[in-house]
């Protein structure tokens, strides 16, 4: 299958702006990607054309861009003003184009439309027909907003970014697309189990064994032989967290064996522990224990 021009670096150069991107395989169908879209120069050109596919764009606006023209199929959408916070909806296959008048920042959720039925397979709903919107007017979608802000520190320092939780919220952002714009009503009852003994411990074993995040929810997922989303809901229910969470808390226990046990310095005890650095180290590490590492190690020597 050919790589999709509607996320990444070349989705990027097609709008003239910077591009900063991770793609998440959390379906079994297909993928999703994320990526942010920066551009302080504006060229007053019209964008690229996308090449048509069956699939979607869903962007948050982070900046004002107060003058939106737009086409669709070559025809010029009414003009608008889109509020930094706006959601916006785009039709990969009726050729989206905008007119490059305003420095703008945005994230740009690929969403193809196999992967949204994938979800749809896994609620036990009807199949996502098409998202509705309307052309080149953004949306107060405050889940929309809530999620992508939560993906921000992960653009900002991506050699921390853990791959688990920006799964996670992608998987989110498609299960919201596909519920408020697609109109999916899911079959199932709200109560679902939790993972099967087996599968908790399957699930612990491979995270454990992937304390530098390199496992994707897809891979747990597979390992107890559920798709993404059944798993990150029975993970919680039977865990009450979520899987990057659970991560964070082994690397941060880790570490405290090691601050105990060893007198190695903490850039070393980050690195063996998973964390990209030690101010990345610093900060998870402080956040869940409530201390710093050195203020952690001292306490435990006294």
């Amino acid at each position: 299958m050919p790589k999709s021009g509607c996320y990444g670096e070349e989705f990027g150069q097609r709008l003239h702006a910077q591009a900063k991107s991770f793609v998440c395989h959390t379906l079994r169908r297909g993928l999703m990607a994320v990526t942010e879209i920066k551009c302080d120069a504006p060229t007053h050109e019209l964008s690229s054309s996308l090449t048509r596919e069956d699939a979607f764009i869903v962007a948050v606006q982070l900046r004002d861009y107060p003058r939106h023209e737009y086409w669709e199929d070559g025809r010029q959408a009414k003009v608008t003003s889109l509020r930094a916070g706006d959601t916006n909806v785009y039709d990969i296959r009726r050729d989206p184009v905008f007119h490059i008048n305003n420095p703008f920042h945005s994230v740009h959720f690929y969403l193809p439309r196999s992967g949204l039925n994938a979800i749809a397979d896994d609620a036990q709903a009807a199949h996502v027909n098409e998202l509705s919107y309307r052309p080149g007017v953004g949306h107060d979608d405050r889940t929309m907003r809530g999620l992508t802000q939560s993906l921000l520190p992960a653009f900002e320092h991506p050699e921390q970014a853990n791959r688990l939780f920006v799964e996670h919220v992608t998987l989110a952002i498609g299960l919201h697309v596909a519920s408020a714009y697609g109109g999916m009503k899911s079959e199932q009852r709200a109560a679902q189990g939790g993972l099967a003994p087996w599968q908790k411990r399957r699930a612990l074993e491979v995270i454990e064994a992937n304390l530098d995040g390199d496992v994707s929810a897809l891979s747990l997922a597979r390992a107890c032989g559920l798709s993404a989303s059944h798993f990150a809901r029975a993970f919680r229910k039977s865990m009450g967290t979520t899987p990057h969470q659970w991560l964070l808390r082994l690397r941060v226990e880790r570490a405290q064996e090691k601050l105990r046990d060893t007198d190695a310095p903490l850039t070393d005890i980050a690195l063996a522990c998973g964390f990209a650095d030690q101010s990345h180290f610093t900060r998870v590490f402080s956040k869940l224990a409530g201390i710093s590492p050195a203020s952690w190690r001292r306490q435990v020597h006294t």
